[in-house]
């Protein structure tokens, strides 16, 4: 990983991370989910700068080795977006692929809508575009033990939290991420206890990377992460009438991705009724995929 840059750009009064590697003309713009950060995608970004691709990868607002803002609990979709945005103008970019895991998607679709005429296709993994009215339905019928509603009460994820380290943190996450099930806990039970402390990474999740993530969130904390995505999901409305995605997209999916057990997201990929909203798309899925495709799958994932 040593190839790979990093920075600092000030942008909207915050100084966010950027990692960067390659110097072509072509320029992938990867965004993150949660509980990841830029590391996320390091093997992406290496391949390719090796292809011949200038592969840029910031930290978000309060995420990693990025500022966080000075009211965390105000942060939307929107400002991350217009960080995005900053970053590109510093670094004069004038257009971007954009490539994105789980609710990096959010955003993807908001770049995409609010700024056309920078983008040149999209690819999204772990989770399909959906544009806003469609947000609250993908948890409906959804128990109140689902990870997402404790997620987004207010206090109740920090008490869970803040029992153990950053890195317990990013570890229990990424253990039950991993499962084809989802994350649900019971009445008298958090979601943390989800996870024995003696349950094993995944396979493709190394103690190294662990102990990255848990650093980077040592440093930044939960705080902005639980705001965006978990307790913006349904503030804004975009006011755009008949909203769709122009450009070529991609949607890479694992089989065992548990997202595909939300309320009607396997029926809305299937149908086809994702292509209402981005219609021209190519869905690819991987058969032993799960929610973390890109870190376990880093071939496959690219080569799609």
């Amino acid at each position: 990983m040593d190839q790979i840059q990093h920075k600092h750009i000030q942008v909207r009064g915050l100084n966010l991370h950027v990692a960067e590697i390659g110097t072509g003309a072509k320029v992938v713009l990867f965004l993150h989910g949660f509980p990841e950060i830029w590391y996320s995608w390091r093997h992406q970004m290496i391949a390719l700068a090796n292809a011949g691709f200038r592969a840029i990868a910031p930290d978000y607002r309060g995420y990693g080795l990025s500022d966080s803002p000075p009211e965390p609990e105000k942060t939307t979709f929107r400002d991350i977006v217009s960080d995005l945005v900053g970053i590109l103008d510093s670094l004069e970019i004038t257009k971007v692929v954009l490539v994105a895991k789980d609710f990096g998607g959010r955003l993807v679709s908001m770049f995409t809508l609010l700024h056309p005429e920078r983008v040149l296709g999209i690819a999204t993994i772990g989770a399909p575009l959906l544009y806003q009215g469609r947000l609250s339905q993908s948890s409906k019928n959804l128990p109140e033990g689902f990870y997402i509603h404790r997620f987004r009460e207010p206090g109740r994820a920090e008490a869970d939290f803040g029992r153990f380290d950053a890195k317990t943190v990013v570890r229990n996450v990424y253990i039950l991420f991993s499962r084809s099930e989802i994350p649900i806990a019971a009445e008298n039970q958090e979601i943390m206890d989800l996870v024995e402390p003696s349950s094993p990474l995944p396979p493709w999740f190394t103690e190294e990377d662990l102990a990255t993530y848990g650093a980077l969130y040592e440093k930044s904390g939960f705080q902005t992460a639980l705001k965006v995505p978990y307790r913006s999901l349904n503030e804004e409305d975009l006011s755009i009438t008949d909203p769709k995605i122009k450009v070529p997209a991609l949607l890479i999916m694992g089989t065992k991705d548990y997202v595909l057990k939300f309320t009607g997201i396997e029926d809305y990929i299937s149908s086809g009724k994702v292509k209402d909203f981005v219609p021209d798309l190519d869905i690819i899925y991987l058969p032993e995929g799960s929610h973390f495709a890109q870190e376990q799958s880093p071939d496959e994932a690219l080569q799609q």
